[in-house]
């Protein structure tokens, strides 16, 4: 039988009451607010980020005010860079590619409530990885909806919003964002 937490990883309906995934938001919660008030400079920002989002490597470089629901669904390649804001509720991995940059205010959202409205009103959710490929580029104010796959090589224009797969090697924009140009 699944714990809570592991349907959580598992894209399965869970309690997101549950006490472990509560000391894992707590947690999460606690660590970023120390992060709050620091720079990439300080000398133990490297260690409180460490802990936030383990094996996060040395090259990795998260320029706080940063949230996230968990951190330890963070999966980062080396030389990802996040700008001022970046938000990721991680219940389902989050897995972002080398050498790919997020503009600020960016947001990565794997939680999906019911849209039943009864079940809404339960502490039920499911949760669909995103994955970012490499080299990509997603402007300031870009959201990631669940279950989002970017491929390689990928721009996504400031404040579009991105709800299905997109391919390698396209520059994509607006609400939902829609292919504007090949880039190969």
């Amino acid at each position: 039988m699944k714990t809570e937490f592991e349907k959580m990883r598992s894209e399965e309906l869970y309690d997101f009451s549950d006490p472990e995934i509560d000391m894992s938001l707590r947690h999460a919660k606690k660590l970023c607010a120390r992060l709050q008030t620091m720079t990439p400079y300080d000398d133990d920002y490297r260690a409180v980020i460490e802990e936030l989002i383990p094996g996060i490597p040395a090259t990795a470089n998260i320029c706080p005010p940063f949230n996230c629901d968990h951190g330890n669904g963070i999966r980062l390649a080396e030389d990802v860079f996040m700008n001022y804001g970046c938000v990721i509720l991680d219940g389902a991995y989050v897995t972002i590619g080398r050498h790919t940059l997020l503009g600020p205010n960016c947001q990565l959202y794997t939680p999906q409530h019911p849209k039943d409205h009864v079940l809404r009103r339960e502490t039920k959710e499911t949760s669909h990885p995103i994955t970012i490929g490499e080299d990509c580029w997603l402007g300031g104010n870009v959201t990631v909806c669940p279950g989002v796959t970017i491929g390689d090589r990928v721009i996504v224009a400031a404040g579009s919003v991105v709800v299905h797969d997109v391919p390698d090697d396209v520059l994509v924009a607006g609400n939902p964002a829609v292919i504007k140009r090949h880039l190969k």
